[in-house]
């Protein structure tokens, strides 16, 4: 039978391992999700595809990107955005636009609405619940593995 010393130890290092195994399943998973909504981007010159990228923990998503611009990953979370300081346009694409008059230098010209192009979403949409799964199984084995002391 194990002491108080013992359980307590024990107890301890169960959220620091569930941590670090976190940290690195997340980030693999959001370079898998990454990964399909690379494949499913329309490509044209190239740009959209390569503004796809994962931010890891504690990183700074880069300016202008989607969804939700520049903001700084939590400790145990990865983030995919689409989008830079070059590629500015990455909702449109995923969304398309409406017809409309253009205003400033090209004031009355008729732009066409462009049809949605999606690749963000139905790429995530597409492994969540594998990523999601996966992730849940690892920090499930460390909490296992720390309270056993493996």
């Amino acid at each position: 039978m194990l002491g108080l010393a013992q359980l307590t130890k024990k107890l301890r290092r169960i959220p620091q391992a569930a941590k670090d195994a976190a940290k690195a399943a997340v980030v693999q998973g959001a370079n898998e999700i990454a990964a399909v909504q690379r494949s499913l981007a329309p490509v044209d010159d190239g740009d959209l595809k390569d503004s796809i990228a994962v931010t890891p923990p504690g990183g700074t998503t880069p300016p202008y990107s989607q969804p939700g611009g520049s903001r700084t990953a939590g400790p145990e979370e990865a983030i995919v955005t689409a989008g830079n300081t070059r590629v500015r346009y990455a909702h449109l694409v995923e969304f398309g636009t409406a017809a409309h008059a253009a205003g400033g230098m090209f004031e009355g010209a008729t732009i066409p609405a462009i049809p949605a192009q999606p690749f963000f979403w139905p790429g995530y949409r597409a492994v969540r619940r594998r990523v999601r799964s996966r992730v849940t199984r690892v920090i499930n084995k460390a909490i296992k593995d720390a309270a056993t002391g493996g």
